[in-house]
């Protein structure tokens, strides 16, 4: 199954089917330290254990950054 992960191109081979979840315990991604859309639309982390990847599917995984300085 091809589907873009973040802009890119991946194949994923030896399963039929894999969920969000799988996706990102795969890459060792914490689900709790990112959101992620799927074809434009945004999940809530209940989804991700019930959205099934197909063929073609664009995913992006948008991390939350902290931090920044005051400049005076």
């Amino acid at each position: 199954m091809k589907i873009k992960v973040n802009g890119k191109d991946e194949e994923i081979t030896g399963i039929e089917s894999i969920t969000v979840i799988d996706l990102l315990t795969k890459r060792d991604i914490n689900p709790e330290m990112v959101s992620v859309e799927v074809n434009d639309k945004i999940l809530s982390k209940e989804e991700f254990t019930t959205t099934l990847l197909k063929e073609g599917d664009r995913v992006e995984f948008l991390y939350f950054m902290g931090g920044g300085c005051l400049v005076s």
